[in-house]
């Protein structure tokens, strides 16, 4: 790589970050290179990359297709690699810390007339190559932080046992036996623990249901579920813990409710069908029902940002929508209160403190074609990771992401 493409190469990813470039940057981003980079190129370029961290102010919110880099996956500190064009995508994206680990598509298989399942196929982010594999032989993918390891399920659910998923080499390195049949997987914040949801029943039933003008539609049947509690794993030792059962009579629940740890990973969360949207429950890791952390009790189990990595800001639902974009509300986790609104119609992930991944809709479009999408607080500008996600049909459900923290 010639002088030229190294200073190109570095005003890419410094016009990435919302703050202008601060003192020591240059040695920063050499620092980075001298990894990949022969020791003569990076002595020519380290009084010309100075340079141009001084000239660059203003982010560039869309550069169209970036380089993917394999070796930083991984460890790609605050590098963002944006695929606009792609959609569903094949290279990688990412945004500081947090990545695009896997994504699946849902195809209705039918069984009878008027019953079906929603099937999931699975495409894995290889991270030695830094695109995404399709594999088709698991019905359920929860990827560690650390992007090193994904706990995934088989085909037929329940599953009897956990496969402990190695993503470099595509091999599971170990099984989990489980006596309750799994039908979700979900790991804690910092990945020490795994949360295994349970089920006497497939949890991704279908019915058939015909709209006003004859046409069809495949839904979740209403207000059931077969979920009958959860275990907690230890994935270093690869060992399960007691089966906790959780009593859902009296509550309206959709088909598949899986559960999810709060933030310490002390209790698990569970979303139910309430008098508002979002309304979420709590437990403690013996099954019995509890009160609200003090944090999380003005979280909405359906925006899947949740808290800021410091805890300090809370991601919630979408309260204003402009003809060009939408706007979601940020709040104080302990009070409620909101802060501040920013872009976004559903916020997906946090990046940092600032910034969160959401599903973002393109302006002047008729159709709801949403795409992933980089925001930040404070900002009423974009940055696109991902082409636009087309509309489902009856039986063929869009894209969904599944991000994790590397």
């Amino acid at each position: 790589m010639n002088v030229e493409e190294l200073v190109r190469d570095a005003l890419r990813e410094t016009a990435a970050e919302q703050p202008p470039a601060g003192p020591g940057w240059a040695e920063r981003v050499l620092a980075v290179r001298r990894r990949r980079r022969t020791r003569r190129i990076t002595a020519a370029a380290a009084a010309t990359v100075t340079v141009v961290a001084l000239a660059v102010a203003v982010p560039r919110l869309d550069s169209g297709p970036e380089d993917v880099r394999p070796a930083g996956i991984l460890d790609g500190g605050n590098t963002t690699s944006a695929q606009p064009d792609q959609s569903p995508p094949r290279d990688l994206i990412a945004a500081g810390r947090t990545v695009l680990a896997a994504y699946y598509t849902t195809q209705i298989e039918q069984r009878t007339t008027g019953t079906g399942i929603a099937r999931r196929t699975y495409w894995l982010l290889d991270p030695g190559t830094g695109r995404y594999e399709k594999d088709t032989r698991w019905s359920f993918v929860a990827v560690a932080p650390g992007l090193r390891t994904a706990a995934v399920l088989e085909r037929t659910l329940p599953a009897r046992r956990i496969g402990l998923l190695d993503l470099a080499t595509g091999e599971v390195e170990r099984w989990i036996p489980v006596r309750q049949g799994v039908g979700g997987l979900a790991y804690s914040y910092d990945g020490t623990k795994l949360l295994a949801t349970t089920y006497d029943g497939h949890p991704d039933a279908q019915e058939k249901s015909s709209g006003a003008e004859g046409d069809v539609a495949w839904r979740e049947p209403f207000g059931e579920t077969p979920r009958t509690g959860f275990v907690v794993l230890d994935p270093a030792q690869g060992t399960a813990g007691l089966w906790r059962r959780i009593s859902t009579e009296g509550q309206d629940l959709n088909v598949r409710s899986d559960l999810q740890f709060s933030r310490d990973g002390r209790l698990v969360q569970a979303r139910i069908i309430g008098g508002r949207d979002g309304t979420q429950t709590f437990y403690d890791l013996t099954g019995a029902a509890v009160d609200a952390p003090e944090d999380e009790r003005h979280l909405r189990s359906d925006v899947p940002a949740r808290l800021s990595p410091d805890g300090t800001l809370a991601a919630l639902g979408l309260t204003k929508e402009v003809p060009d974009g939408s706007y979601s509300s940020v709040r104080d986790p302990r009070t409620g209160k909101e802060i501040t609104k920013v872009r976004g119609a559903e916020l997906l992930a946090w990046v940092d403190e600032r910034r969160l991944i959401a599903w973002e809709r393109s302006a002047g479009t008729e159709a709801y074609e949403p795409r992933l999408a980089l925001v930040t607080i404070g900002s009423d500008q974009v940055r696109w990771l991902s082409g636009p996600r087309p509309q489902a049909d009856s039986l063929q459900r869009p894209w969904e992401p599944v991000f994790a923290r590397r």
